[in-house]
């Protein structure tokens, strides 16, 4: 009888540099971009910058879909161009569609909800809704991988920036205590700028 290959999920990941703008101010900024999946499928989080670079770690595998942590341009310009490219749908949280469309005229192509499972590979992953960087903003937590991408909403150094429009500074610190300090603290944190942390790492930095 023959067995098929053993199928294992994996984190693949590239920087791509470029601008974020907001609020007629403009800067250049770093992104991670984090490919999740096994050598048939995967998803993309987050399309900053580079659609080549992005689909340079996707390679020949099915992209299930583009998920967008939030809305702000350096995590979503090249989303529409990205999810054409491989035919896969934009799924961004209600929430932040009108931070999405200072940047697009074309709408996303499915919600993200606050406990939403994500199967990819043999992996299931939880969206967990953390507003206060940006009003949709979300996570995905995998309990069985031991890792949580937090995007913009927790960093290597504490909360995700606020003060601009859209941002919320009390409400991105309850997100994190009610939503992300409850996980366990060796739980790996993946950011959409920088270096991984963990939850056990960040819990004196919230304030």
């Amino acid at each position: 009888m023959s067995s098929q290959p053993e199928r294992r999920t994996r984190i693949d990941h590239a920087v791509t540099s470029g601008t974020f703008s907001l609020d007629g101010e403009t800067f250049e900024v770093d992104n991670n971009v984090w490919v999740v999946g096994d050598d048939a499928e995967c998803i993309v989080m987050d399309a900053p910058h580079d659609v080549a670079a992005i689909l340079e770690v996707v390679g020949d595998r099915r992209v299930l879909a583009v998920v967008c942590t939030h809305a702000h341009d350096d995590h979503v310009r090249v989303a529409p161009a990205l999810a054409e490219a491989v035919e896969a749908p934009i799924l961004l949280h209600p929430d932040d569609r009108p931070v999405w469309d200072l940047t697009h005229d074309v709408a996303p192509d499915g919600p993200l909800t606050d406990g939403q499972r994500i199967v990819v590979g043999d992996v299931a992953w939880e969206v967990i809704h953390t507003p206060g960087h940006s009003p949709g903003a979300v996570c995905l937590y995998s309990p069985d991988f031991g890792v949580v991408f937090t995007g913009d909403t927790l960093f290597n150094g504490g909360p995700g920036a606020t003060g601009r429009s859209f941002s919320d500074h009390d409400l991105i610190v309850a997100s994190i205590t009610e939503r992300l300090l409850v996980l366990p603290d060796d739980t790996v944190v993946k950011t959409g700028h920088g270096e991984d942390t963990t939850i056990g790492a960040e819990r004196g930095r919230i304030a």
